[in-house]
């Protein structure tokens, strides 16, 4: 075909247009959804900069790597759902509605939290700390309700 015919340049313009679309595309699955804070902050660091800086006085081995991971594992975003044992027995407790939380339900609610929000959370008579594992599970029992109904 040659170079110089209206067909040409129209082909020409059509296999451009969807080599920039694959590009596109590749760059849209390329940026994956961030697992925890060390992602956001890896994130905000490469917008602003930051990141190219501190490679280039520290190098390619800044620790830039550990602590994106150390922040993600200590900061992640990602719930767990809960399993049918545990809807059953977070059911039960907040239908009782008790004032106080005993030992024993503590344990229960612990063992469920921490599984769910992937922490390492230990038994506490701290009444403000108990009411904050209490709520956010509450959060996670009603998502799990509605989403049952639904």
């Amino acid at each position: 075909m040659d170079k110089r015919t209206k067909e040409y340049k129209q082909m020409k313009k059509a296999q451009d247009k969807q080599k920039a679309t694959v590009k596109r595309v590749k760059r849209v699955k390329e940026k994956k959804e961030s697992q925890g804070l060390g992602d956001t902050v890896e994130k905000v660091l490469e917008v602003t900069g930051v990141s190219k800086v501190a490679k280039f006085i520290l190098g390619d081995d800044c620790g830039c790597d550990k602590r994106k991971e150390f922040l993600n594992k200590v900061f992640p975003y990602k719930v767990e759902c809960l399993v049918e044992d545990e809807y059953n027995s977070l059911k039960e407790f907040f239908e009782k509605n008790p004032r106080v939380v005993g030992i024993a339900d503590q344990r229960i609610l612990l063992k469920i939290y921490n599984r769910v929000f992937n922490k390492r959370n230990t038994e506490s008579n701290c009444a403000s700390c108990v009411r904050s594992m209490v709520a956010d599970l509450r959060k996670v029992f009603k998502e799990y309700e509605e989403d049952r109904i639904d």
